[in-house]
């Protein structure tokens, strides 16, 4: 039985297993979720894995494997490598599947796993629910010691990923910008090093030593992380952009050449402004957390904003939904964002490199490119998880907030002419979410009322 307070710290949900290392995740809950996973694969192919540099990766990494091996599957292990290079490489090597060990933006006592399908994506929905029906009824397929599965290291995969890059941006075009990168002790600072080797680009990396206990700072990619050490070192280095990157790189934000630190929520409506214009397809799929300018951008290219409840299944769901020419791109309001071109794997670096060669084919600076959009104000909050009132709190919110358009998609969510909020509980952490927007100045009325409200429940 897992104690009230080791719950706080573990999440076992379609996201998959996350927690705080030791007191809500343990090598137990490893052991059968890779047993899980190696029964939940089809027959055939490898599984690849790789890990960010948390110091628990190494434990979690041995129980990944042994629940893996014994069932019976060949492990293709990259070692400390970011999460778009392990999803790039289950395509390469037609695998069965792959697993990233990490936690993201979290700070370094917590750390993951993250399950990925033979296309290189996240699970869906029925997919992750398949998982956890095995994993909580534990009926494994374990094989003898005849048919152990084999590792196979692999240390190209950083190289194979950069193919793939060069395949769809102009390095040699992108040389001109300076670019300033706050890599957070991650695995963001693996591939842009060995970029800058291979094309010759001027990627100014701070904070890039590998680091598995102690970050330079939280690994959240929000305009606060941002405005901490990137922000004020871009006019002093005279950089052109600047982006910080969470620890296993499938997120990324922004600060511009001024040294403005700028929202997270912008860097979605940046490449719709940019992809729209460029992909056959018009549809952008966000989920229902993300700012309302997308759809101003959406509405200056003929393009059209698909909501879903906020999760990567639920992305993965509405993907499935269209046909790949259809889709210019999709992604939330987190800075992670999927392109068709990448076969929606959602990939920071990646991004990065759409906004540069957004700033090259425009001749703009990312501050001009920003000013030309309307101003949206985003204020995001959190509240503790301590109770099991969330049923009462959001039919309270619906009935005090009874004027608006209601969504109840996920959560709430509450929109008026210019203006709008959304309360959730956090798959991945227990908290709920606050966030309220607003057309022009921030909504701070509002968004103080709604945390006092949940605050008075949660």
């Amino acid at each position: 039985m897992i104690s009230p307070q080791a719950a706080k710290s573990l999440r076992i949900s379609h996201v998959g297993l996350r927690g705080v290392v030791g007191s809500g995740l343990t090598a137990s809950h490893v052991l059968d979720f890779a047993a899980a996973f190696g029964t939940f694969l089809e027959p055939g192919g490898a599984v690849v894995i790789g890990r960010d540099p948390r110091a628990s990766g190494v434990m979690i990494r041995e129980g990944l494997l042994a629940g893996l091996l014994a069932c019976g599957r060949d492990v293709i292990d990259l070692g400390i490598a970011p999460t778009p290079v392990i999803q790039h490489s289950i395509r390469r090597r037609d695998a069965a599947g792959g697993v990233s060990i990490g936690a993201s933006h979290n700070s370094a006592e917590w750390n993951a796993l993250k399950f990925f399908g033979r296309e290189g994506t996240y699970l869906s929905t029925a997919q992750a629910g398949e998982l956890l029906d095995i994993y909580h009824l534990k009926k494994f397929a374990f094989v003898d010691w005849t048919r152990m599965g084999a590792v196979t290291p692999e240390t190209r995969a950083i190289d194979r990923y950069l193919d793939d890059l060069a395949a769809n941006y102009d390095f040699a075009a992108l040389r001109k910008f300076r670019v300033l990168v706050d890599c957070c002790n991650g695995t963001s600072s693996l591939i842009l090093r060995r970029a800058n080797q291979r094309f010759g680009t001027e990627f100014i990396l701070i904070n890039a030593q590998i680091e598995g206990v102690s970050f330079a700072h939280e690994p959240s990619t929000t305009r606060a992380a941002v405005a901490l050490q990137l922000a004020p070192l871009m006019q002093p280095l005279r950089a052109d952009a600047g982006f910080l990157f969470d620890v296993d790189s499938d997120r990324v934000a922004l600060a511009a050449e001024d040294g403005t630190p700028v929202s997270e929520e912008l860097v979605l409506p940046l490449l719709a402004d940019y992809l729209l214009p460029r992909a056959p397809g018009k549809l952008i799929i966000a989920n229902i957390s993300s700012t309302a300018l997308l759809e101003e951008i959406a509405a200056r290219h003929g393009g059209k904003v698909v909501r879903v409840p906020v999760g990567r299944q639920a992305a993965i769901d509405a993907l499935s939904t269209y046909r790949p020419e259809q889709i210019a791109l999709a992604g939330e309001g987190t800075g992670a964002v999927m392109m068709p071109q990448f076969r929606f794997v959602y990939d920071g670096i990646a991004s990065m490199l759409a906004i540069l060669s957004m700033l090259h084919e425009s001749g703009r600076t990312l501050s001009q490119v920003l000013g030309s959009y309307p101003k949206y104000s985003i204020l995001k909050g959190q509240v503790p998880l301590v109770t099991q009132r969330i049923p009462a709190l959001l039919m309270d919110l619906r009935e005090r907030y009874s004027d608006g358009r209601v969504s109840v998609l996920d959560g709430l969510r509450v929109d008026w002419p210019g203006r709008w909020f959304h309360v959730r509980v956090s798959q991945t952490e227990p908290i709920v979410r606050v966030i309220c927007e607003q057309r022009g100045d921030p909504p701070k009325e509002l968004f103080e009322a709604l945390l006092e409200e949940v605050r008075s429940f949660a």
